[in-house]
């Protein structure tokens, strides 16, 4: 007796975990990320806009960034990325249309809302008066921007999902332009971002981060 032919099996719903805009790209965040940090890709520059990806499991974000690029093919790909857990999408553009209409297109692929992306979780915020020499010379060893200097204050911030570091970063620099960026990560179980200056100024970038991190919509 013949049997019929099995239904291929049905693909595992990927889990959106950031789905962001960022809007006009700072010179000190937008140099980082054409830096040669891990899954560098196409160059991102000064006021461009940027659409940041995270989901799970990792490598679903391949579907991702193939859906996004036959919708919208002009989008550029600054960062791919899979890693332990989830994947990591960057794509940018001087066209704020262009990545919205990509965004909506990774929205549907997943069957999704953009406020089921998980809100930010402010893991750790605090600012350091008046670094040493020593200090500055051990963080400086791994630095991928810019060097800390010593008897200058730093600003350390922690997030999770580790994406909204690219938030922390391009925000923080449109608070307090001034600041110098010493190190952003984006990628893993938790973002981090480095800022080094003067203590008034980072005050004020640590208040805008964290107001623009408590508006973000999701779950």
């Amino acid at each position: 007796m013949a049997t019929s032919p099995k239904a291929p099996a049905a693909r595992p719903a990927a889990e959106l975990r950031v789905c962001l805009t960022l809007t006009d790209l700072q010179r000190q965040f937008a140099s980082w990320m054409s830096s040669p940090v891990g899954a560098r890709g196409y160059v991102a520059m000064q006021g461009m806009h940027s659409l940041l990806v995270e989901i799970a499991p990792g490598l679903a974000i391949q579907r991702i960034v193939d859906r996004a690029l036959k919708q919208e093919p002009g989008l550029e790909p600054g960062i791919l990325a899979v890693e332990r857990q989830f994947g990591v999408l960057e794509l940018h553009s001087r066209d704020a249309a262009a990545l919205e209409r990509a965004r909506a297109a990774i929205l549907d692929g997943l069957g999704a809302k953009a406020d089921e992306q998980l809100k930010p979780q402010l893991l750790y915020s605090d600012i350091i008066e008046d670094i040493t020499d020593q200090h500055a010379v051990l963080i400086d060893r791994t630095r991928q921007a810019n060097m800390v200097l010593p008897g200058q204050s730093l600003l350390l911030m922690e997030v999770a999902p580790a994406l909204y570091g690219g938030l922390m970063g391009n925000e923080a620099e449109k608070a307090a332009p001034d600041l110098s960026l010493i190190e952003c990560s984006m990628i893993g179980a938790s973002g981090r971002l480095y800022l080094a200056g003067s203590a008034a100024s980072l005050r004020k970038a640590q208040a805008h981060v964290e107001r623009a991190l408590a508006g973000v919509e999701g779950r």
